[in-house]
């Protein structure tokens, strides 16, 4: 499985950028993944269309808003293991501080939220990639997530 965890700006907190990496090499152990600093919304856009790439591969667009569906830990365990199957790469993308427009809700395979409560962007990421993370050891039957 190839998975791309997208977010716009820079990171300004080494902190943040500290439990990116770690959670992304985490996840490795289980699928393809990177995370990428993106300029804004088109540039999301346009990677989720294969524009971006030399390969013109496709992904399925995952948008993270707060008026996406929200899934416990094991739905998206569940979710990651329906798109294994189908072999579509994931890109998971985090907007900037205006969320997405109608445009990119509409080119969405699925809008996720990470719950109802406003996050700032950058700790969204890391609950993001950390649930990322969460889902994959679910499905090797990894004991992290019940926490023994």
């Amino acid at each position: 499985m190839k998975i791309k965890v997208a977010w716009i700006g820079k990171t300004k907190e080494p902190a943040i950028e500290a439990l990116t990496d770690e959670y992304l090499k985490r996840i490795s152990r289980y699928a393809e993944v990177a995370g990428v600093a993106l300029r804004d919304e088109a540039a999301i856009l346009s990677v989720a269309s294969g524009e971006r790439q030399q390969s013109k591969e496709r992904h399925k667009l995952v948008l993270l808003d707060s008026r996406g569906k929200q899934f416990s830990s094991e739905e998206l365990a569940e979710f990651l293991e329906r798109e294994q199957v189908n072999a579509t790469p994931l890109l998971f993308a985090i907007g900037g501080s205006d969320g997405f427009s109608e445009e990119a809700r509409r080119r969405a395979g699925l809008t996720l939220s990470l719950g109802r409560m406003t996050l700032p962007h950058e700790l969204a990421r890391v609950v993001l990639v950390e649930q990322l993370y969460r889902a994959f050891t679910i499905l090797a039957n990894h004991p992290y997530h019940l926490g023994h």
